[in-house]
C-alpha cells in the first residue's frame, strides 16, 4: 500500500496544488509564519524531515558506490550543476523575467536534484543505484554549489549573500542527512520500521511546501502567469533533454542516459521554495513584491517535474518491457 501511494506522486502532488489554488486557507498555515514549532518556520522544519529520510535511507555501501562508478556519477553531478544553473541564467534573461522570479529561477535551477527522482527512477526501470548514488553525491555538492552558482548566475539581478545561503544548506540539507546517517548506524532496527514509509514522509512534506507557496501567492502566480510558466517548464525540458543527449555523446549506457536524464531534470524544488523563503534571503531584495516571487518558481517547478518525470518514466517503462 505503501509503495503504491508513494509511485502516484505526480497525483497527489497535482491534486495538492489544486487544492491549494482553491482552497488556500488550508495551507497558507505552513508558510505564512503565524505556526512556529520550536521557534522555527514550519517550512524549514518540512525540509528538514526530507532530508533527515534521505539520511535514514544512506548506508556505508552507498558512499561505496561513488568510487564503485565514479564515471557515471561524476557525469552526472556536472551535468546537474552546469545544465540547469545556465539554462535558468539563460532563461531569466531570455524572457526579461522580474528580479524576483529570475533570482527565484536560478535558484531552482542551482539545487540538487530531489530523492522523487529516485522512484521516477525505479519507474523508468533505469540505473537506480546510479540515481541514488547521484541523488546523495549532488545534495552534498551542493552544500558549496548552491551557494556559488546562485550568487554567481543570480548577482546580477541582487546582490546575494552567499555565506548566508551556505549557513542555511549547512542547517537544513547537511545536519539532517547526517543525523539520519547516525540514526542508521547507531539504531538500524528501529530505522528498518521508519525507512519504507520514509519517501512518503518526504512527498507530503514536499506538497505541504509547495502547495502553502501556491497558495500564499495566487495572485503573483495569476500576475506573471504566461512567462512564468513556460519558463519554468523550458527549464525542465532542457534539463530532461540536454541530461539525457549529453549522456548519450559520453557514450553511457542506455540505462544511465535515462538516469542521468532523469536525475539532471528533476530539482529539489522543496530545497529551493525554503532558501527563497527565508527572511535573510527576502531581505535581499529592494521591495516586498520582489521577494514575494522568489519562492515561486520552485513551486511550479514541483509541478512540471514530477508530472515530466512520470510522463518520461512510462514511456521508458513500457520500451524496457516490450524489449
Amino acid at each position: 500500500m505503501i509503495e503504491w501511494l508513494t509511485n502516484r506522486f505526480a497525483l497527489w502532488t497535482v491534486l495538492g496544488t489544486t487544492l491549494a489554488w482553491f482552497a488556500p486557507d488550508l495551507f497558507l498555515w505552513v508558510s505564512d509564519g503565524s505556526v512556529r514549532p520550536f521557534g522555527q518556520s514550519v517550512i524549514a522544519l518540512l525540509l528538514g524531515v526530507i532530508m533527515l529520510g534521505m539520511g535514514l535511507t544512506l548506508t556505508p555501501a552507498d558512499f561505496r558506490r561513488v568510487l564503485a562508478i565514479p564515471g557515471p556519477v561524476m557525469a552526472g553531478v556536472a551535468l546537474q550543476f552546469t545544465v540547469m544553473p545556465l539554462s535558468g541564467w539563460a532563461l531569466a534573461h531570455a524572457f526579461a523575467l522580474p528580479t524576483g522570479l529570475a533570482v527565484g529561477l536560478i535558484l531552482v535551477a542551482c539545487c540538487p536534484g530531489g530523492t522523487a527522482s529516485n522512484v521516477v527512477t525505479y519507474l523508468a526501470r533505469a540505473n537506480l543505484a546510479l540515481s541514488v548514488t547521484m541523488t546523495m553525491a549532488s545534495t552534498l555538492v551542493a552544500i558549496v554549489l548552491t551557494p556559488v552558482l546562485t550568487g554567481w548566475l543570480a548577482g546580477v539581478f541582487v546582490e546575494i549573500d552567499r555565506w548566508n545561503l551556505f549557513r542555511e544548506m549547512i542547517v537544513v540539507v547537511l545536519l539532517p542527512v547526517v543525523a539520519g546517517v547516525a540514526l542508521n548506524r547507531l539504531f538500524p532496527r528501529l530505522v528498518e520500521r521508519i525507512v519504507p514509509i520514509a519517501p512518503l514522509i518526504s512527498i507530503v512534506a514536499v506538497i505541504l511546501i509547495v502547495a502553502s507557496i501556491i497558495a500564499r501567492s495566487k495572485a503573483l502566480i495569476v500576475e506573471h502567469a504566461g512567462v512564468l510558466l513556460l519558463a519554468v517548464l523550458l527549464l525542465h525540458l532542457s534539463g530532461f533533454a540536454l541530461g539525457f543527449l549529453l549522456s548519450r555523446l559520453l557514450r553511457l549506457g542506455e540505462a544511465e542516459q535515462r538516469t542521468i536524464s532523469i536525475e539532471v531534470g528533476m530539482q529539489n524544488s522543496g530545497l529551493g521554495s525554503s532558501l527563497a523563503s527565508t527572511p535573510a534571503f527576502q531581505a535581499q531584495f529592494a521591495g516586498a513584491m520582489q521577494a514575494a516571487l522568489a519562492p515561486v518558481p520552485s513551486a511550479i517547478s514541483a509541478i512540471y517535474h514530477v508530472v515530466i518525470g512520470s510522463l518520461l518514466a512510462a514511456v521508458w517503462r513500457r520500451r524496457v518491457e516490450g524489449e
